[in-house]
């Protein structure tokens, strides 16, 4: 029983190149379905990404279903992902180019209507963004889906005391001319 637990399939090295090339395909396949599926997840994209975990699998462990085996991937895994994203952080240009950038898709009170229907998102998915964050498209200037996929709103400048100040003068002024 312990040796099955702790004897290996496969080689070390077959494990993680196996690991490795997994995530990185499914790291550029991610990326090029497009940021919607890490903007919201509907239950279509939670049913795809648990059955490509599924159909993976056997790429990253091969003829390996022992303990050590599944804890050597796991570890493997981590260490590619931490490598690739500290590299991303060092290289703002290799980060950029396997992230992407943002995309624009509100702007001066116009929603990008071309931007969304390119990322399949509708106007009320990002309305309903942007009300979890206590926002509504009015109260913005500008809203940036990110590459992760979150969406950065940048909201209007309050009035500052000064400007209400002006106003209540050019008010009284034409209410007294």
């Amino acid at each position: 029983m312990v040796h099955d637990l702790v004897h290996l399939g496969i080689s070390p090295a077959e494990k993680a190149v196996r690991t490795a090339a997994v995530y990185l395909v499914l790291l550029v396949l991610l990326h090029l379905s497009g940021k919607r599926q890490l903007a919201q997840l509907n239950s279509f994209d939670l049913v795809v990404l648990l059955l490509l975990s599924n159909v993976v699998q056997n790429a990253i462990i091969g003829n390996d279903d022992s303990l050590l085996g599944g804890l050597l991937g796991a570890v493997i895994l981590l260490v590619v992902n931490v490598l690739l994203v500290r590299f991303a952080f060092m290289s703002p240009r290799f980060g950029k180019a396997i992230q992407g950038g943002g995309t624009t898709v509100f702007e001066n009170g116009e929603i990008d209507e071309r931007a969304l229907r390119h990322m399949a998102i509708t106007r009320e998915e990002l309305v309903a963004a942007l009300r979890r964050q206590g926002l509504e498209l009015d109260d913005v200037e500008k809203v940036v889906l990110e590459p992760e996929g979150t969406f950065n709103p940048t909201p209007k400048p309050k009035p500052s005391l000064e400007d209400v100040m002006r106003k209540l003068e050019a008010i009284e002024l034409q209410l007294s001319g």
